[in-house]
């Protein structure tokens, strides 16, 4: 019987602040993809899928309008770079997340 092994390629999350496994190939292609393989776990991946389907269902967004793919992308690269994600107005972080999206440090 033979036997596979896995190597797990691990990053140092840009969003999570600390080394995790890394995502398996860039999410779609471009600059802001390969910025996102390089800098963003698989985990911080999953909370961004979460929150695009939160301002999706937030502002009604049709996305097969490029409008809307503009706006996600904007997102995307504010929730995983910028100061501060923009959340969607009325917005309440679930228990145990920051505003950002992060699990808080249990105190």
């Amino acid at each position: 019987m033979s036997r596979r092994t896995k190597t797990i390629t691990i990053v140092d999350c840009v969003k999570l602040g600390r080394e995790l496994p890394a995502l398996d190939r860039p999410p779609f292609p471009g600059p802001l993809g390969q910025r996102i393989f390089d800098n963003v776990s698989k985990d911080a991946w999953g909370m961004w899928k979460q929150h695009s389907v939160t301002l999706v269902n937030h502002y009604g967004l049709n996305l097969a309008d490029p409008d809307a793919q503009k706006f996600l992308m904007e997102q995307m690269e504010q929730f995983f770079f910028g100061e501060d994600a923009q959340m969607p107005e009325g917005w309440i972080p679930e228990q145990g997340q920051s505003a950002k999206g992060a699990p808080q440090a249990k105190k």
